[in-house]
Formats: C-alpha cells, structure tokens, sequence
C-alpha cells in the first residue's frame, strides 16, 4: 500500500451498512416504483447484497418476468429515484448514520493528500440524497466516487474513479494508492479486483469471519473506535 509521502491517497466508502442504515425505506420505493410500473405487487425475492442499481433492478424485472431491455430498466430505476426522493423524511426518521461513521469522515478529511468519496451501488443522485439527509455530504467529493448507474458489475467502479481523480484533480491513482471501505464480500471483492486496500466492517449481514475469508486486508466489528479505524485505513495495525 501506498505510504504518505507517495502521494494522495484515495479512500472511497460504501453507503448502506457502511456509514449508514436506511432501514426499509429503499425497500419500499422500490416496492411503489414497480408497482407502477408493473401494475402488481414486488412479490419475488432479491436483494441489494453490495451489487450495483443497474444490477438489482435488472434482477428485480427479470425476477418477475419483465426483461429490462427496451427502456424498461430505466423508467423503474427514474421511478425509483422519485419514490424514495418522496421518501426523504421517512428516510430521515427511520434511519440513522452508523457508530462512528461522521467522525471517521471528519477526522480523514483532516489528513494532508488523502481524498474521499464513495464507491456504491446506489445510483449518483441517491447516493447524494442519502448523504445529504445524514448529514454526511460534506465530508466527500462525490466528483471523485463510482456509482450504481456507472456499471452493472460493481468490479467495474474503481476504473471510474480512478478516471475522475485524473479528470478532477489532474491525479493519476492506481489501485494500490486507493482504500475501499465497505461491508459486503463483493465489496471486498471489489477491492481485490482493483488491487487496492480493503477495510471491511460488519456492520451490514456479512460476518466478520465471512469478511476476512473474502480477503480483506483489515475486518472491523463497526467504525465506532475512530483511531482503530484511520489505522485501519493508513494500513498500520490497530
């Protein structure tokens, strides 16, 4: 991994079960968009589990006999979006910022060369509704992050982020000068496939041993030991 006199370093979070808990409040956009868009209920079963937007709605019209070919994906994904944008105070209510998540966010963005956005499977313009809403939106260059509607493999988004670093900031990054953060096996997959550091918490429904089985460089229980984690991101031990 990169040291700090290399040069900047690029840290690039996760969202959901990562920083935050949403609850089931994407659930039910999701729910009310296909709905409209299919006339009956979401009744077949799916799950986020870490892939990306483009991913997950595709499976959810595959699922049920709807091939997101033709438009179809992207009138539900525009659904989407307006459901849980309809859903913004609900989301505030019922969710929450995970333990420790802002302070880790304030205390990275104070550290000299080093850069932070996300890496998520949320499409741009949620990922930037979610961070809002918690409050966490500042903390990040969401110039500089991979979303949901880059790429359906989620193996795909450091490319994109690495690209906007160039463009953005006129930085050439490599996966070994990048952390991602995140709390899925296909974020540590991500990871590896981009040759870069991996911290991964278990704070989602992935387990600690089940996280470190997947090969990440570093497993925390939660984010909530702040010094553990800018440890654990720096690449020292904690």
């Amino acid at each position: 991994m990169a040291t700090d006199e290399a040069g900047p370093r690029l840290v690039l979070w996760d969202i959901d079960h990562t920083l935050i808990d949403g609850g089931t409040v994407s659930r039910r956009a999701y729910a009310a968009a296909f709905r409209q868009i299919s006339g009956r209920a979401l009744d077949q079963p799916w799950q986020f589990d870490g892939r990306t937007e483009l991913a997950a709605a595709s499976e959810v019209l595959r699922a049920h006999g709807m091939p997101p070919e033709g438009g179809m994906l992207d009138a539900f994904l525009d659904l989407i979006v307006a459901e849980l944008r309809l859903r913004e105070a609900e989301l505030a209510a019922e969710g929450r910022v995970l333990a420790g998540a802002a302070e880790v966010l304030i205390a990275l963005g104070k550290m000299p060369r080093v850069h932070q956005s996300v890496l998520t499977g949320n499409l741009y313009s949620l990922a930037v509704l979610k961070m809002t809403v918690f409050g966490l939106a500042d903390h990040v260059d969401f110039r500089l992050g991979a979303y949901g509607d880059d790429a359906y493999e989620r193996t795909d988004l450091p490319a994109r982020a690495f690209a906007r670093m160039e463009e953005h900031l006129g930085l050439r990054h490599v996966g070994a000068d990048t952390v991602i953060v995140g709390d899925t096996v296909r974020d540590v997959a991500t990871a590896r496939a981009a040759g870069a550091w991996c911290v991964a918490v278990a704070t989602g429904g992935t387990s600690m041993a089940a996280l470190a089985e997947a090969g990440a460089d570093v497993v925390l229980a939660d984010l909530a030991d702040t010094d553990a984690v800018l440890n654990a991101l720096m690449g020292r031990a904690a």
